[in-house]
């Protein structure tokens, strides 16, 4: 059954939205039809310190992959677009890489799959910490202000107007 599941991009090694453009045409081609794409932002690094600012992108995608298969092809499309993963764990299981957070040429996190709530050793749904950041928050904002977190069972956009994160956010305009 066709289920719409919202992804993150982010990309800060190499040529950032050549990476967001690569990782698009590889989620259609492997992963389903992307139904809603936002704009891209510049984002200052979470989690870490670096010198080089992430690109982030916001997709809504119809597919037919499973939870597990979903996550399994994101991690083939991650690693045919040059990402290396540390071995580090990042404390939580929650599909974003599962390890600590450094630099990459693409990043592809799942935000929702559906209103599912999945815990399992490899993957968490919702993720767990979208409600904590502005990067995922404001581009997912503008495809899907009024989703609904399974969990908090609040909108995007309330969940947008009580986040406590400071960090920089700006449109790339064309």
């Amino acid at each position: 059954m066709q289920q719409s599941v919202f992804l993150l991009l982010g990309s800060n090694r190499g040529d950032r939205e050549q990476n967001l453009i690569q990782a698009c045409a590889a989620i259609k081609k492997r992963i389903g039809n992307i139904t809603g794409i936002s704009s891209i932002y510049e984002t200052e690094p979470w989690g870490f310190d670096d010198n080089t600012a992430f690109y982030n992108q916001a997709l809504e995608v119809e597919t037919m992959l499973s939870e597990s298969e979903l996550l399994n092809v994101i991690h083939g499309i991650e690693k045919d677009l040059g990402r290396v993963r540390a071995s580090a764990s990042c404390g939580t299981e929650c599909g974003c890489s599962n390890e600590a957070y450094s630099s990459r040429t693409i990043d592809i996190d799942i935000l929702f799959y559906a209103s599912k709530i999945l815990f399992t050793g490899e993957l968490m749904i919702p993720h767990p910490r979208l409600h904590e950041r502005r990067f995922t928050l404001i581009p997912l904002h503008e495809i899907a202000p009024d989703f609904i977190h399974p969990i908090f069972r609040e909108s995007v956009t309330k969940l947008l107007n009580h986040c406590t994160d400071k960090g920089v956010v700006n449109r790339i305009d064309r």
